[in-house]
């Protein structure tokens, strides 16, 4: 990956999956633009990714904002020149509520936060990619069955899988290819935090999450688009 440009988003806390993606992506060569809401958090990983030797561009954006996904994708290119390599993870599980309680708020916001956010990175990309002869999109869905209390972000992980399949179509006969990796449960800090599990035997690593992201970013999976790649650990 030596030469190659990825940029990441929702990297904002430590101890998730965003800095061991962007660790590996960097540790195969690639140089990274990173992106958040939060300029202090998106800055603070910047650092600390800077320290373990990668080369970084930090950038502050609402990825739910079309003319901030425009603009955080542009600076990518001003500062490296191009962008091979888009990683789609910003978003989560933010509504737990029954079906019946979730507001038309709730809904939205769900939706903006993990579907929208992923059309308008992967549309802006796409172009650029397209451009420049090539590239590679990242999606993140999710493993397993709807769970109950979480109607809208259901909804909002299959439409990623819809999403990933449609650009992986149009983006065939250009040189881009589009994946998902589609995650269980993984052994992130916050979700450590919440849940206290008693072991962690069944459940992701983040680095192995990670290295399915590297996979698929690139040439050894050359041969690979339009598919979902599910990462559960012992979680079958």
């Amino acid at each position: 990956m030596n030469g190659k440009i990825a940029l990441v988003t929702g990297v904002s806390k430590s101890g998730q999956i965003g800095v061991a993606a962007c660790q590996a992506l960097a540790e195969l060569g690639a140089s990274l633009a990173i992106s958040a809401r939060n300029r202090a958090n998106v800055e603070a990983r910047a650092a600390e990714l800077r320290s373990r030797g990668a080369r970084v561009l930090a950038l502050a954006a609402d990825l739910s904002n079309e003319q901030e996904v425009d603009e955080a994708i542009d600076q990518t290119i001003r500062e490296y020149g191009r962008i091979d390599i888009l990683v789609n993870l910003a978003g989560g599980l933010t509504v737990y509520k029954p079906a019946v309680e979730h507001s038309l708020a709730d809904w939205q916001h769900e939706m903006s936060n993990n579907l929208l956010s992923s059309f308008l990175c992967s549309r802006a990309a796409f172009i650029r990619m397209r451009d420049s002869g090539g590239g590679t999109i990242i999606n993140f869905a999710r493993a397993g069955l709807p769970q109950a209390n979480m109607v809208a972000y259901n909804c909002a992980k299959a439409g990623i899988e819809a999403l990933t399949r449609t650009f992986a179509l149009e983006g065939r006969d250009v040189g881009i290819r589009v994946n998902a990796v589609a995650p269980g449960l993984v052994d992130t800090e916050s979700n450590i935090a919440a849940m206290k599990p008693k072991d962690l035997k069944h459940w992701a690593r983040r680095d192995d999450v990670a290295q399915a992201v590297a996979f698929l970013a690139s040439d050894a999976s050359a041969g690979v688009t339009g598919q979902v790649l599910a990462v559960t650990g012992g979680g079958i």
